[in-house]
């Protein structure tokens, strides 16, 4: 996935594989490889990568080790994936210790309304994985039109849909147009 990003990133800036083989000091032929996913670009690489795209490091090292799916390349899961900028917080209220198997969890995050109960209810922490693409029925946490949710990933035909785990509130569709990020996958919740 890490190529994809490097690829889809070096497409949106407009720069060309020559100038960031000059920036780098990286071959272009070690960057195509980079970029068709056969070869990961060591940290120190990566780094001097995101310095000369002009984006931080962090949110692409979540992408490092991750493989993509046909499902996933399929509904262009890196045209969803924020890579130029990092989460922002008003307030740290500690540490939650990861259990084992959520051992990849970037944060914990408190759920912040009630459309997802049973399951993540108000109040509930939640582990999240950051920049990780979504498989069908998975649950993430995402932005949609300037809104942060938490709702389970249903993958159709045409479209993709957020849906809420309340019969109550309408599922939102997102077709292709629609800008949306993937912020990160629920993992699961703290157990008290």
């Amino acid at each position: 996935m890490i190529g994809d990003m490097l690829s889809k990133i070096r497409e949106d800036k407009k720069v060309s594989k020559t100038v960031i083989a000059k920036e780098t000091n990286i071959n272009v032929g070690h960057l195509t490889h980079i970029e068709k996913g056969e070869r990961n670009p060591s940290h120190k690489a990566l780094k001097a990568l995101c310095d000369s795209l002009d984006v931080p490091y962090q949110p692409l090292m979540y992408t490092y080790d991750k493989k993509l799916t046909e499902e996933q390349l399929d509904y262009e899961v890196v045209n969803h994936i924020k890579y130029d900028s990092v989460p922002m917080y008003d307030n740290i209220f500690g540490f939650a210790k990861v259990p084992k198997e959520y051992s990849s969890a970037s944060m914990c995050l408190k759920v912040a309304d009630d459309s997802m109960a049973p399951r993540f209810e108000k109040g509930n922490y939640v582990f999240i994985e950051l920049n990780t693409p979504l498989n069908n029925k998975d649950f993430g946490l995402f932005e949609y039109k300037g809104q942060y949710l938490i709702r389970k990933f249903i993958v159709r035909k045409n479209d993709l849909v957020l849906r809420a785990e309340k019969d109550d509130i309408q599922d939102i569709v997102v077709t292709s147009k629609d800008n949306f990020y993937i912020i990160g996958k629920i993992l699961g919740k703290l157990e008290n």
